[in-house]
């Protein structure tokens, strides 16, 4: 099975103001983008997971002219929240790198 970081080029994860973060995930190309941006391993279930999200809140959306797909999700506390760890979200891509995808 093929993980994220085998089929993408780049995956980032950031800021998307101060009470979302969004992750982008870029395809090595438009077979790929096709095959596996709608993949039930990426589904809101893989971030409430990991992320501790509402599912029912993960935004999910495909740009097929970047051959990428744009997944948000709001922030558990807002950005510079006592409880904050990641100010800027940068490292929260890590954890998706080794998902494999059906």
């Amino acid at each position: 099975m093929a993980k994220v970081r085998d089929v993408c080029r780049h995956v980032r994860s950031k800021n998307a103001g101060p009470y979302w973060v969004t992750f982008d995930f870029f395809f090595d190309g438009p077979e790929n983008f096709e095959k596996y941006h709608a993949s039930p391993a990426l589904a809101p279930d893989l971030f409430a997971r990991l992320y501790g999200t509402d599912p029912a809140l993960v935004k999910h959306i495909p740009v097929a002219d970047l051959d990428m797909v744009k997944i948000s999700y709001p922030r558990a506390t807002p950005q510079g929240g006592v409880e904050e760890r990641d100010m800027h979200s940068g490292q929260q891509y890590v954890r998706v790198l080794d998902v494999e995808l059906d």
